[in-house]
């Protein structure tokens, strides 16, 4: 095995996936389905052999303040940079073609007329460390600022507020500009700072428009904040992404971060928006305008119907901003931080169960990163601080689990490349050894890298080909690393064994493209999680604005959004044991690191097959995975379950393993919904497929 590569760090696989990134392809999609000669696949349902019932936020999502993502996905703002951080350039930057620099690209402010004209005031700036100032000396010069490659809709019109003084002899317009043609209005203004509200109807679909605020006549204009939204926003956020999230119904939400919150000072984001400092983000390196704060937020959950999973700054963060915060967001109207929620337009708590105390704080790329032993006490110390503010949360430690710190989330040592089990290295062991009692679960995370293993001897990822079977069943097998990881901990500490500490695989994904392929690894993925719904009660996929595809002005629901409904609408809750004739092959690669001791999947491989009771217990839900680029039969033997001769069937499938689900395009992924022979003793499973078959009870 050459090592070809070094390790892949979460920073460079999460800007991936905030892009979309493309270009990932497999290696080798062979059609090699791992079966001998002859054999017919089958699988034995034992109904009558359950597992704990499968949590619903196992279909939980992750969302990141990483670059513009937040910004340009769920938001409607038009305008970025809108408090003048980067203030007035001369002549507009060149949109970067890397996607990665892309998602931190924004339009900046250019001059209409002379730079010199403009100048920043640091003096009395409206907001943040300046505001411009244009100056016109009358003579017919026309004088402002533009910002250009702006996406507007023709459905809508555009209101927007701008934060203006003036001298008296000077005259302010705003004008929405697109080809030839534009719209425009007058601005009233007064010596002193003032927010004057205006409102543009281009009726005009396109992405070059360029946003202008002129000055004309004599004298001096400031600007502090401008706005731009279309007229259908709700609460700021977009019409089309909201709906859309909203259909995805996505059970719990993780926010805001993510290695975002460890430099994150959520006060800077409450209040008048207006009012709220632009902020350079030295985790993702950049500009914040904290537009969406804690409240707009925690109000997006309750647009959409999902439960809020609040993720705290214990980087550079303290105790009392973590009691602070909690204060703010649950307090009662009278208390300190309660009574500033209520100013800003908030009176009812927002009651917020699950909090995430800081965030992979084992790794070195966290602001504020520390040895586990001092970091435990930090932990411990916020706790307190929170649980005196309010003892009913319910708190999620920061775990890395070996497996995670040995394949790229630990801290590397030339040599010492495997975390092994109660070493100084194993951060879970430090939570559960110092921190017993201040945690209700700990949190794991999982990015396996495509068409990649990892080397336990030289701690290096080194380049595999693999079948399009072998890519899809990676992430799956990143869950059951962790499960060993966790039966190894139940041996240190026999509570474990009681079930009260849970796993929140609260960040996790592979392969951020858009595709058929990756939506086969995410229910691959979900089967692995159904088979230990003993102890891991959430997970949490990043990023959720991956269910979606969109640009600035439309969106659509992706491929993988397609397969989180296809399991969260028609999966059942009680899973039941799944026999089979065909086990999954012996581990080819040493075990620990990203290798399990047995690989993940069922005993009908190449097929994957799970199987959950509906909660009420009448009707039996059966679901197929195949990832090979063949059709396969599969036999059925159903015990301790009398089901009806009609039974309901979808299959999820598409054009090829490539296919997507894209914005302004027809959908290449579909789900088919039929019903099927329930007394057929073999089923025919397509390629490249999921299919889900559900048998009614027989009454």
């Amino acid at each position: 095995m050459k090592n070809s590569s070094s390790k892949i760090s979460r920073r460079s696989l999460l800007m991936g996936s905030a892009v979309l990134a493309g270009g990932w392809n497999i290696l080798a999609l062979s059609a090699d389905n791992g079966l001998s000669a002859g054999k017919t696949l089958a699988a034995q349902i034992d109904t009558q052999n359950t597992r704990p019932k499968l949590s619903n936020m196992l279909y939980g999502g992750f969302i990141e303040h990483i670059g513009n993502l937040i910004n340009h996905s769920l938001w409607s703002e038009v305008l970025d940079d809108r408090k003048f951080y980067y203030g007035v350039l001369e002549k507009p930057e060149p949109k970067p073609t890397d996607p990665r620099a892309a998602m931190r690209f924004l339009q900046k402010w250019v001059a209409i007329g002379p730079i010199s004209s403009i100048h920043l005031d640091t003096q009395n700036p409206y907001v943040g460390k300046h505001s411009p100032i244009i100056s016109v000396t009358g003579n017919n010069e026309v004088v402002g600022i533009a910002q250009n490659g702006l996406a507007i809709k023709s459905t809508v019109p555009y209101k927007g507020r701008i934060v203006i003084w003036a001298d008296p002899g000077v005259k302010v317009t705003v004008t929405l500009r697109w080809g030839d043609q534009s719209v425009s209005q007058k601005i009233r203004t007064t010596q002193k700072w003032k927010t004057q509200s205006f409102s543009l109807n281009p009726g005009v679909d396109t992405h070059s428009a360029r946003f202008e605020i002129v000055a004309t006549g004599k004298g001096r204009a400031g600007i502090g904040a401008v706005s731009l939204m279309p007229a259908d926003n709700v609460k700021g956020f977009r019409a089309d992404t909201l709906a859309l999230m909203k259909e995805m119904k996505c059970p719990i939400l993780r926010m805001p971060g993510g290695n975002f919150v460890s430099a994150y000072d959520w006060k800077h984001t409450i209040g008048d928006p207006d009012r709220r400092p632009p902020i350079f983000d030295p985790v993702w390196s950049a500009l914040q305008p904290n537009d969406v704060g804690v409240d707009e937020l925690l109000q997006f959950c309750e647009l959409i119907g999902s439960e809020p999973f609040w993720c705290v700054n214990t980087g550079f963060g303290e105790p009392r901003s973590g009691a602070e915060l909690l204060e703010y967001v649950n307090g009662a109207s009278d208390t300190t931080w309660g009574k500033v929620r209520v100013a800003n337009g908030r009176k009812t708590p927002y009651r917020v169960k699950y909090w995430a105390v800081g965030n992979e704080m084992y790794g070195h790329w966290q602001m504020g990163h520390m040895a586990r032993e001092q970091y435990t006490v930090k932990h411990n110390l916020f706790v307190e601080a929170m649980r005196a503010v309010d003892p009913s949360i319910y708190i999620v430690a920061p775990g890395g689990f070996v497996d995670e710190m040995t394949t790229g989330q630990g801290i590397f040592i030339e040599g010492q490349p495997e975390v092994k089990v109660g070493s100084e290295r194993d951060w879970a062991y430090g939570m559960f050894k110092n921190s017993w009692g201040y945690f209700d679960a700990l949190g794991t995370h999982a990015y396996p890298p495509q068409n990649k293993r990892f080397d336990l001897k030289t701690g290096k990822l080194f380049d595999v080909q693999q079948s399009l079977n072998e890519w899809a069943r990676q992430p799956a097998n990143r869950v059951r690393t962790m499960v060993d990881a966790w039966e190894e901990y139940k041996k240190h500490f026999p509570k474990l064994n009681e079930g009260h500490v849970k796993v929140f695989f609260d960040e996790w994904a592979y392969a951020f493209d858009d595709s058929l392929k990756n939506a086969l690894a995410i229910a691959l993925t979900f089967h692995e999680f159904f088979r230990h719904t003993d102890f891991i009660a959430m997970a949490g996929f990043t990023m959720a604005t991956g269910w979606l595809d969109y640009d600035r002005t439309a969106s659509t629901i992706s491929a993988k959004g397609r397969i989180f409904q296809l399991y969260q609408q028609h999966f059942g809750a009680i899973p039941v044991a799944v026999n089979g004739n065909s086990p999954t092959p012996e581990p080819q690669y040493p075990i620990g690191g990203d290798q399990p001791k047995v690989n993940a999947g069922s005993p009908t491989y190449p097929l994957d097959v799970s199987a959950a009771l509906t909660e009420d217990g009448n009707a039996l839900v059966i679901a197929v995975v195949n990832a090979t680029e063949q059709a396969l039969p599969l036999n059925l033997e159903i015990t301790g379950f009398p089901y009806a001769a009609q039974g309901k069937c979808w299959k999820f499938t598409g054009t090829g393993p490539d296919a997507k689900n894209a914005v302004g395009k027809a959908p290449e992924i579909l789900t088919l919904e039929s019903e099927f022979d329930a007394t057929a003793k073999t089923l025919r499973i397509e390629a490249i497929s999921v299919e889900l078959y559900r048998f009614e009870k027989l009454v």
